[in-house]
């Protein structure tokens, strides 16, 4: 379930088969709060609702009664004809409503649907309806697309460890060494993109949780798994960590250029050597203990 607030009343979506279905319920307490189930029915039972119900369901619905269809419609209209959320769900196997009970119950529909009744509610109710939900989704896609590249560096961290342990990783090292070259090359890549180490970094920023890559954003992320890459073929072609950094860091100038127009600050041969001479001395002091 998801929410949304329109004009100060909260709106509650949730998803059908993969597509996006509004609260009605929600939308007709903007007219009557006391009266909402009236109100569906009294907008079911109108003829142009039908209408348009109907032609929904028989692009959409392959199930579709046509039969009993044209039975609700001949009644349309009439002082007598009433007509349920249920009746029509069940009179046609209609697809578009939803008729829900217990703690997010009531009756949804499709969007295309919902902004119908919500038009018949009020209209300037359904164009602030639909501005917030293409805000939702917009949010939705952002954040999607975020994962999506998280997700990419995650599958290329799997093909970067891998080179890692198949060129880098005696067989005789214990745990806690094996453990120190993994960091050791997911330093050089943090470098090489960040300037900084996975240490330096949670020192800066004792307040956050998570690791720098979890802050970085997608700019960042599609550098990353474009150097992991390269940082793999580098290993395998027998190339020492202070070259591989230093090839990496002109790498992540460069394409981050090209993505985002921000110049990041080279590292200096001086500083990648500091640096990696700090983790060898890391890595043999654990040698020595194990």
């Amino acid at each position: 379930m998801a929410k949304m607030n329109v004009l100060n009343r909260e709106i509650t979506l949730y998803s059908v088969r993969e597509e996006d279905f509004i609260s009605l319920t929600d939308i007709a307490r903007y007219k009557n709060a006391d009266h909402t189930d009236d109100l569906i029915r009294n907008w079911l039972r109108n003829r142009n609702t039908i209408e348009f119900l109907g032609l929904w369901e028989q692009l959409n619905n392959p199930d579709f009664k046509p039969v009993e269809f044209d039975g609700f419609r001949k009644q349309a209209g009439l002082n007598s004809f009433t007509l349920t959320p249920k009746q029509w769900i069940m009179g046609i196997q209609a697809i578009g409503l939803v008729s829900k009970s217990g703690r997010y119950g009531g009756t949804y529909a499709h969007k295309d649907i919902a902004f119908e009744f919500a038009s018949w509610i009020s209209v300037e109710f359904k164009l602030y309806l639909i501005k917030e939900f293409q805000r939702l989704k917009e949010e939705e896609r952002k954040t999607l697309g975020w994962d999506i590249k998280r997700n990419l560096v995650k599958l290329n961290y799997r093909i970067h460890t891998d080179a890692i342990k198949t060129h880098l990783i005696p067989q005789a090292l214990n745990a806690a060494q094996t453990s120190f070259i993994y960091a050791s090359e997911a330093d050089v890549l943090n470098l090489a993109l960040f300037g900084v180490t996975a240490t330096q970094w949670r020192i800066s920023n004792p307040e956050k949780t998570g690791n720098l890559r979890d802050y970085a954003d997608v700019s960042q992320l599609v550098c990353l798994s474009n150097l992991e890459n390269l940082n793999a073929l580098f290993i395998s072609e027998g190339l020492a960590q202070p070259i591989r950094l230093e090839r990496l860091n002109k790498i992540a100038i460069h394409q981050m250029t090209l993505l985002t127009n921000q110049t990041l600050m080279p590292v200096t041969e001086n500083e990648a050597e500091k640096t990696i001479k700090q983790l060898e001395q890391q890595q043999k002091k654990l040698g020595e203990r194990g």
